[in-house]
């Protein structure tokens, strides 16, 4: 579908617009796009949502819902993509709601506001498909320009434009030293974080921490961290079978593409602690955890994390991300705050 011609005052050429109701562009085109938008987060990566399509959000979404990524060329070049999908009346961000940290459009800073004008006239051309009420979008970093051109677009077209925080998402930037980071935090923490990790050092347990580095154990590991996770009530309600389903082909999708960190901590030989993080663009992306109770006098989930913050320290990632949730250990540990908005627009 092409929008219908028209002429815009300081505008070259009008980029070509084309719905996709299948993942039939390239994995490498749209990553190589992804690597100089204006949000790289492994959420927007073609492996990730589109094995979250195939579940729809580990069963968030009906099966009825509709794909509807639109992507905009120039001359033969891929200058963005807004993937999208139709539910609910409603146009949402690929990736929505619940298990993806960051989504955003993916276009290049310099051709955003000309990419978002031309989308939103096409969307709402009388020619478009899907009788669409509003556009939803959920998880996009309060830092994207994303936010101030839709403001800027919905006011030029007389259309609601309501953004609100939606979560909260604590970071810790890293110097590349780990004595050095345990400085830069409250001293009281500092002191209970080297006590707990001396504390386990010393219990004359048999500790071992590593980060599964062998494809063919993946799935084993993989169900040891599901066990994990299941402990805590809630996430165990969580892990319906379609949502175990959604993970574990998330993982996989990370591990081939060499960004997943799947780590343990084992006491006695037994998994004591897990954390699920990506390790991409230089970050740490930390996307959950699963603790086993019956090593709570040891704090194995905190002698985990403080190993896994020494090693992102010694090799040199920047940011230590532990994405949405304001968790009082995120902040126990350095985490400085930072939102993902929610943004309604309304024609």
């Amino acid at each position: 579908m092409r929008q219908p011609e028209k002429k815009l005052a300081g505008r070259i050429k009008l980029m070509n617009l084309k719905l996709h109701s299948t993942f039939d562009l390239s994995a490498e085109t749209w990553n190589a796009l992804l690597a100089e938008s204006i949000t790289h987060a492994p959420f927007l990566r073609y492996e990730y949502l589109s094995s979250w399509w195939q579940t729809r959000g580990g069963g968030e979404w009906p099966s009825d819902a509709q794909l509807c990524t639109i992507s905009a060329e120039q001359d033969g070049q891929l200058l963005g993509i807004a993937p999208l999908f139709f539910a609910r009346q409603s146009l949402w961000l690929l990736g929505s709601v619940e298990i993806s940290d960051y989504l955003d459009l993916i276009v290049r800073p310099k051709h955003l506001s000309d990419f978002l004008t031309e989308l939103l006239d096409w969307l709402s051309a009388a020619n478009f498909p899907l009788a669409w009420v509003a556009l939803n979008w959920v998880n996009i970093p309060e830092t994207s320009p994303t936010l101030a051109a839709l403001q800027a677009e919905s006011a030029k077209r007389g259309w609601t434009c309501a953004q609100e925080i939606y979560q909260s998402t604590p970071s810790i930037p890293l110097p590349g030293d780990f004595d050095l980071y345990l400085s830069g935090i409250d001293k009281k923490q500092r002191h209970e974080i080297r006590r707990k990790m001396r504390r386990a050092e010393e219990s004359g347990r048999a500790l071992r921490w590593y980060i599964v580095r062998d494809e063919s154990q993946l799935d084993h590991e993989v169900d040891g961290f599901l066990h994990l996770m299941a402990q805590a009530p809630e996430k165990d309600v969580f892990l319906t079978d379609v949502m175990r389903t959604q993970m574990k082909t998330s993982v996989h999708a990370a591990f081939r593409a060499g960004w997943l960190q799947l780590a343990f901590l084992e006491i006695d030989g037994q998994k004591a602690a897990g954390y699920l993080n990506f390790d991409y663009d230089n970050k740490i992306w930390v996307y959950n955890s699963g603790i086993n109770p019956e090593f709570r006098d040891l704090s194995a989930g905190w002698v985990l994390l403080g190993y896994l913050l020494q090693w992102a320290n010694e090799n040199k990632r920047a940011e230590f991300d532990f994405m949405r949730g304001d968790e009082d250990y995120k902040y126990k540990f350095g985490g400085e705050n930072r939102h993902v908005m929610r943004v309604k627009i309304t024609k």
